[in-house]
């Protein structure tokens, strides 16, 4: 074995945990927002609450990683070289991805982005062996790919969409016209029987859903309770019920407890089913690496990835860490939670998104609709329900983006269509679920105004259409043909302008050093960064070129040979493609963390105030 591939190992291992942070910080807003929307409990207690779910998920599952393995693509098709391309391609491609919609603030699906992503890469790979194998034509393109899971992914969308936003309506109407905004009479009576209903939807979610790989839930109760989903819901509503009855004479807030359990089960649901989405392509990589290193070939087919294959637990426990971690500490994490509470927010305020003809046309169209509808409804009932949704006086509103009410409707609507959409076998994502039913029953519970209805149906729509661009994206990030000599020179050219833009913000941030010293210490030394600064760049543009050198001889690579091997082939490409694209991957993560900006105007001030005196 090469050290080529050892490296890759390594490589894929750092990209599992770029990719858990990433993955944590978008799929977060998924189990935190009905919780941080009702302000139900201190944002520590939230986080806690999700941390255990989190690692009751992670600890509980089987680590089950055939999607990654063999669910889009068919690993017997391929070599090791081939195989190990692939994933390395696809981690990249994902990591940046995802990063991506977290620095704007958008969720998307962590599945999609995976899927997708093994699918362009895979195709990238089967393309090549296409082109240069003459036994194999571009009709032989469904024995490498495994076409199917791409559709099962697209109906996931299109059903999560749908069927989630008229979840979302119904299930807010009703409980809005039973409770209304002024709940506390209505509840003493009724609370109990409806936050029962929610509780069975989440506790059927969490024990059927989140721990169906955990072996916990034995295979029989499970095919007894897949049958006869109904009945399961329908005993469990009446056990939460006569719980949550007890707990209320006992002056327990209920809907406190349902909030927080919903919470903890949809923590635990993600970190027990979405786990493959981080580390399930790395685990594959180091698999693929080990069964190369028996065979004692890199020419190896890959028909050992189609057996299954189960993380230990100590990856296990490694990964819950780094979720927990990235779930007490991301930024990125409570800005892309802050995406969804703000388009469903009670309140009117700034709004992030703008106006565009579609929206306003879309709220003319509904406007018109609503007026058709009115007319056919008494003017008593119409008054009737009118009270049921007006809205608390200014002075006695809370500072949260929605009540109790609405968060308990979002757990209830998510955990039961998933659930019962899970049991009859449909493809439906979390996070469109959890999305699409927040967004359906703040249209219900008429938070969006004439005014603030424009904006937020704009900000619906970049959200939908976000989830596309992830499958496109995820596809096309990766679907490039290492191999083509016209791609090569175009890439050239648009890597010169990169290094361009890389090499002028340097000279920008070594200014802002000079500043930020002379604020801080009161020392000015522009020499010294300055040299500092040209002595860096010189040291790592011969370090890279000998890096370079180190990989095409570690592939095997011979000056002389008119003929490279395909060790040395993937090293030419690797040392040429990948070699970059990593360092960039990691330089796009530093550059994350440089937060200068923020000081920059207080030291501008500073710095004059200074030099003045």
């Amino acid at each position: 074995m090469t050290p080529l591939f050892t490296f890759i190992v390594v490589v894929l291992a750092v990209l599992a945990v770029l990719g858990i942070v990433v993955g944590v910080a978008n799929d977060a807003v998924n189990f935190l927002n009905s919780a941080l929307g009702s302000k139900v409990a201190p944002r520590r207690v939230i986080l806690a609450v999700a941390a255990a779910g989190i690692l009751v998920g992670t600890l509980t599952s089987t680590g089950m990683m055939e999607v990654a393995r063999s669910g889009v693509f068919y690993p017997g098709q391929f070599t090791f070289t081939e195989v190990m391309m692939l994933f390395l391609g696809m981690m990249l491609g994902n990591v940046i991805l995802l990063d991506l919609f977290n620095t704007l603030g958008l969720p998307t699906s962590t599945t999609v982005s995976m899927v997708f992503g093994l699918l362009g890469a895979a195709v990238a790979a089967a393309l090549y062996r296409i082109g240069t194998d003459a036994s194999f034509g571009l009709a032989d393109l469904p024995q490498f790919i495994n076409s199917g899971k791409a559709m099962v992914i697209i109906a996931a969308i299109l059903l999560s969409v749908v069927l989630a936003f008229a979840a979302g309506i119904g299930f807010m109407y009703l409980s809005r016209l039973l409770f209304s905004f002024r709940y506390a009479p209505a509840f003493r009576r009724l609370g109990a029987v409806w936050c029962g209903i929610s509780l069975a939807g989440i506790l059927y979610f969490a024990l059927f859903k989140g721990l169906k790989s955990s072996g916990l839930i034995g295979p029989a109760l499970s095919e007894q309770v897949s049958q006869h989903v109904f009945l399961t819901l329908l005993a469990l509503w009446g056990v939460s019920s006569v719980g949550l009855w007890v707990l209320q004479r006992l002056r327990v807030d209920i809907m406190r407890v349902t909030i927080l359990a919903g919470t903890f089960a949809l923590a635990l649901a993600f970190a027990g089913n979405d786990l493959v989405n981080f580390i399930g392509v790395p685990l594959a990589g180091w698999d693929s690496w080990r069964l190369a290193g028996e065979a004692g070939t890199t020419s190896l087919m890959m028909e050992g990835l189609m057996h299954p294959a189960r993380a230990n637990l100590l990856i296990l426990c490694g990964a819950g860490v780094v979720m927990v971690l990235t779930l007490c500490f991301s930024r990125k994490a409570m800005h892309v939670a802050q995406t969804e509470l703000q388009l469903a927010s009670q309140h009117e305020g700034e709004e992030r998104f703008g106006s565009t003809a579609l929206s306003r046309s879309l709220v003319r169209a509904t406007l018109g609709v609503n007026r058709w509808w009115e007319r056919r409804i008494p003017a008593r009932l119409r008054a009737a329900i009118d009270r049921r949704f007006e809205p608390l006086p200014a002075e006695q509103r809370s500072t949260a983006s929605y009540d109790m009410i609405r968060a308990v409707v979002n757990l209830t609507a998510a955990s039961v269509l998933i659930s019962v959409a899970t049991s009859y076998k449909l493809p439906l994502s979390t996070t469109y679920v959890v999305f699409m039913v927040a967004m359906g029953s703040s249209l219900a519970d008429r938070s969006w105004g004439r005014e603030s209805a424009v904006y937020r149906i704009t900000g619906v729509m970049a959200v939908i259409s976000g989830w596309f661009v992830t499958a496109l994206a995820g596809f096309l990030i990766v679907a490039i043909n290492p191999y083509s000599g016209t791609l090569a020179i175009v890439g050239t050219v648009v890597r010169g302008f990169g290094n361009g833009a890389i090499f002028a913000c340097g000279f920008a941030l070594s200014a802002q050093v000079v500043d930020y010293g002379e604020w801080k210490f009161n020392v000015r030394s522009e020499g010294l960064v300055n040299s500092c600064v040209s002595f860096g760049q010189k040291v790592g543009l011969g370090l890279g070129a000998a890096i370079a050198s180190w990989i095409i001889a570690a592939g095997g690579y011979v000056g002389t040979a008119k003929v490279q091997t395909a060790s040395a082939n993937s090293a030419i490409i690797f040392a040429y493609v990948w070699f970059g694209v990593i360092l960039a991957a990691l330089l796009l993560v530093v550059s994350l963390f440089l937060n200068i900006d923020k000081y920059e105007g207080q030291i501008k001030k500073d710095l004059e105030q200074r030099h003045k005196a």
